[in-house]
């Protein structure tokens, strides 16, 4: 039975589980994700505002990740533990498309980021000299401002030509959020033009970004391995392994998920994919980017000494 979209008011998310004690450990584990998530990049976030130290470039743009990986895990993880302690599993058409369009928009906007801050990286290390002067706070800013703007454009292109779809027959996604593969396997219209859209805006949001990492890093171990002294490469290499970490932990998942052909899919696979860049990574990155990164835990400290002398 064809089911036509006006009338069609709501999904219902099977979650992760259905089962009762696999929910109950799952529901703690994601809520205790969430909680180190949200408390890791808050922290990030108003320590690079707060110390004027941190108010440089590179600095910027983690802040910028921050927000994301909020918005990342605000989106989905909320719904997520609502399926896992109430079992309240549906959410409206309107619901979905926003989740849709927000977690879209996050995507694509992290995938232009991480290349932006790859080229940070290949002017600071490659180019000393004239970093301030062509990363100025004007190009940051504008540069910054593009990656978000990317995002949301290339949300609105998927999320609506996702929901022009008829669906038919069941409204289950099997999935813990409204993803693009399990709202596709849902149409009853033929979505040959949505996955070549996929594929084809893929190349441009994921795989050119990707290339231009690639390419940065291949000029800036060039030049790291030019420095003569051992603690010049090693003080140039701890700028990068933050950065190359979160890239190979966020493009690995999100571009095997989404830039392949629709025929590879199989969605009970692709949902354990999404939970490392959904939900494992935006928890990943603030503790990644603290282990090596000694400017932000003397920034950490220092704002905590800050906070207990104020209460004294």
């Amino acid at each position: 039975m064809r089911v036509n979209q006006s009338r069609f008011t709501n999904f219902e998310i099977l979650g992760l589980s259905d089962l009762p004690y696999v929910k109950s450990l799952l529901f703690f584990l994601v809520l205790l994700i969430y909680v180190v998530a949200l408390a890791g990049n808050l922290t990030i976030l108003l320590v690079s505002y707060l110390d004027k130290t941190l108010h440089t470039p590179m600095y910027m743009f983690l802040g910028n990740l921050s927000l994301l990986d909020i918005c990342y895990t605000s989106t989905t993880m909320p719904k997520m533990l609502q399926v896992l302690l109430v079992d309240k599993k549906t959410i409206s058409f309107i619901g979905c498309v926003i989740q849709l369009y927000i977690f879209f928009s996050c995507v694509g906007t992290e995938c232009i980021l991480l290349a932006i801050m790859s080229y940070d990286r290949f002017l600071a290390i490659c180019s000393p000299l004239q970093y301030l002067v062509i990363m100025n706070s004007k190009l940051t800013n504008i540069l910054a401002g593009a990656s978000w703007l990317s995002g949301l454009l290339n949300s609105i292109i998927h999320t609506c030509f996702t929901f022009s779809l008829d669906f038919c027959g069941s409204n289950q996604i099997n999935y813990f959020f409204c993803d693009i593969p399990p709202l596709l396997s849902l149409s009853c219209d033929d979505t040959f033009l949505n996955e070549l859209l996929l594929q084809s805006v893929g190349v441009f949001i994921a795989w050119t970004p990707f290339l231009c990492i690639t390419v940065s890093y291949i000029y800036i171990i060039v030049t790291i391995l030019k420095i003569r002294s051992n603690k010049g490469r090693v003080k140039a290499f701890s700028t990068c392994f933050s950065h190359i970490a979160v890239v190979i932990l966020y493009y690995g998942s999100s571009i095997s998920n989404y830039v392949r052909p629709a025929s590879t899919h199989a969605l009970d696979k692709d949902r354990v994919i999404s939970v490392l860049y959904s939900v494992v990574t935006p928890m990943l990155n603030p503790i990644i980017y603290t282990l090596k990164n000694q400017d932000v835990k003397k920034a950490v400290v220092k704002q905590l000494l800050y906070i207990n002398a104020f209460k004294k």
